[in-house]
């Protein structure tokens, strides 16, 4: 359904080292830094990106937004969250854990990165 994902930070390296941390966790290569100072994590089903805006204002998160990321399993989804700690990311919501939901338990996991914006990472508890 989607193509890309893009957030906004104001410093693209340290949002780099962040996002290096918790994508590798879940198997992905670093991001790659384009001529424009963008940073590009691709994958065969869509690209996440980072960015400053374009638009030259300070970058925000987005109230109500969250980028949820695919786990394998309940073991990966807590290296993503303990990697994500350890690397600037804050601890939000609820502790990971098994949430029951109207589409089955799901296994999340949520911190803000060190542009404030909302991710999480979900596993499908069979």
């Amino acid at each position: 359904m989607f193509s890309h994902i893009m957030v906004g930070a104001d410093d693209v390296q340290k949002a780099k080292v962040f996002y290096d941390a918790i994508l590798g966790e879940l198997g992905h290569k670093p991001g790659i830094i384009d001529p424009m100072g963008r940073c590009f994590y691709y994958t065969k089903t869509g690209i996440f990106s980072i960015s400053k805006p374009i638009d030259g204002e300070a970058a925000c998160n987005g109230n109500g937004s969250t980028i949820g990321f695919a786990a394998s399993n309940t073991e990966l989804a807590d290296k993503w969250h303990a990697a994500g700690l350890a690397n600037g990311g804050v601890a939000c919501e609820d502790p990971p854990g098994v949430r029951e939901g109207n589409n089955g338990n799901l296994y999340l996991a949520y911190l803000r990165d060190p542009s404030g914006n909302k991710i999480c990472v979900l596993h499908r508890v069979e």
